[in-house]
C-alpha cells in the first residue's frame, strides 16, 4: 500500500517524524514523502534543513511560493497547491494520503486529494483554535478525510458532531 504523507510546516513534521520513520520500516507500506509550505518558505525560514537533518528520503518538493501571509499571497499559495498537488497524485497514484492539522498548504493537499478520489487520514481533526481561521480549514479536512486519528475523546466527540463515522475514529 502506497501512503503519501505529506508535510507543510516544522511544528507538524515534528509530530509526524516518528510516524513517517515507521511507515518507513514496514515493509507492507511503501511511503512517498512530500516537502511543501512554509519548509520551503525564506519567509518562514525555510526549515526544509530540519527535514534533511533527519535523514529522509523526499519524494518531492512542492514549492507553493509562499513569501508573505496575507489573503492574497495565501489564496495565490493555496490555488497553487491545488494545481500541483492534483498533477502529482494523478501521476503518483497513492492508496492514501496522510496529513496532520490546519494550514492552507496542508487544504490544498486534501482538496487535490479529493478530486483524485484518494482516501485521506488525518491526524489532529476535532482540535480548536479559536479566532483562528485555522479552525475552520481543520474541519473541511476532516469533513474531507476518511479516516480520523484525534488526540483526546473531546475531539473524538466533536469529530462525531461533524457527522463522521464512529468506526473511522481512532
Amino acid at each position: 500500500m502506497k501512503i503519501c504523507v505529506i508535510t507543510g510546516s516544522r511544528s507538524e513534521f515534528d509530530l509526524l517524524k516518528n510516524l513517517i520513520l515507521e511507515i518507513k520500516k514496514d515493509k507492507y507500506f511503501k511511503l512517498e514523502f512530500l516537502v511543501t509550505g512554509s519548509h520551503l518558505s525564506k519567509f518562514f525560514g525555510k526549515t526544509i534543513k530540519y527535514i534533511k537533518e533527519n535523514n529522509l528520503k523526499i519524494n518531492k518538493l512542492v514549492d507553493l511560493s509562499i513569501t508573505k501571509d496575507d489573503v492574497k499571497h495565501i489564496s495565490r499559495s493555496f490555488s497553487k497547491g491545488v494545481e500541483k498537488f492534483s498533477l502529482i497524485f494523478s501521476k503518483s497514484k497513492p492508496d492514501m494520503i496522510l496529513v496532520l492539522g490546519d494550514r492552507y498548504e496542508i487544504f490544498s493537499c486534501v482538496i487535490s486529494a479529493t478530486l483524485n478520489k484518494i482516501p485521506i487520514a488525518h491526524i489532529h481533526g476535532g482540535e480548536r483554535s479559536e479566532g483562528s481561521m485555522d479552525e475552520g480549514i481543520r474541519h473541511s479536512i476532516t469533513k474531507l478525510s476518511h479516516i480520523h486519528f484525534v488526540s483526546t475523546k473531546i475531539y473524538k466527540k466533536r469529530v462525531l458532531q461533524l457527522g463522521e463515522n464512529k468506526k473511522h475514529i481512532f
